[in-house]
């Protein structure tokens, strides 16, 4: 049961990198105008893009996990800062919580490394 758990943790852990990886690559010029207006230069946008994508579903496999998870929980804090640190405004405020809690998650699992229904596990 504990494996099945690892698994779905991982997944879901994974999910939300994946599908806002999948929604930049929907749109790179409007992505590019936020993160411009954010003070975020445009250049880093496909290495976002790219951890996002490649971090997500290397959690949701298991493999790398704890480079993986490291690399998105501290990408995780940086966004939370960069982008949602107005706390005027409860929903910003609300983002950054959501953020740093799956950084603290992220990190527990960097800490876990490999667990159970993982490639790095075989």
């Amino acid at each position: 049961m504990n494996g099945i758990l690892q698994l779905v943790g991982r997944i879901m852990l994974a999910l939300i990198f994946v599908i806002a990886g999948v929604g930049k690559l929907s749109d790179p010029v409007g992505t590019a105008g936020y993160m411009q207006s954010m003070g975020v230069p445009t250049l880093l946008l496909w290495p976002t893009i790219a951890l996002e994508l490649l971090g997500g579903i290397a959690i949701a496999v298991g493999f790398k996990t704890r480079y993986a998870a490291f690399a998105l929980g501290g990408f995780s804090v940086l966004t939370a800062i960069i982008f949602h640190s107005n706390f005027a405004e409860q929903m910003q405020s609300i983002l950054f919580l959501k953020n740093i809690a799956m950084a603290g998650g992220l990190l527990l699992l960097a800490v876990g490394g490999k667990t159970a229904f993982s490639i790095d596990k075989r």
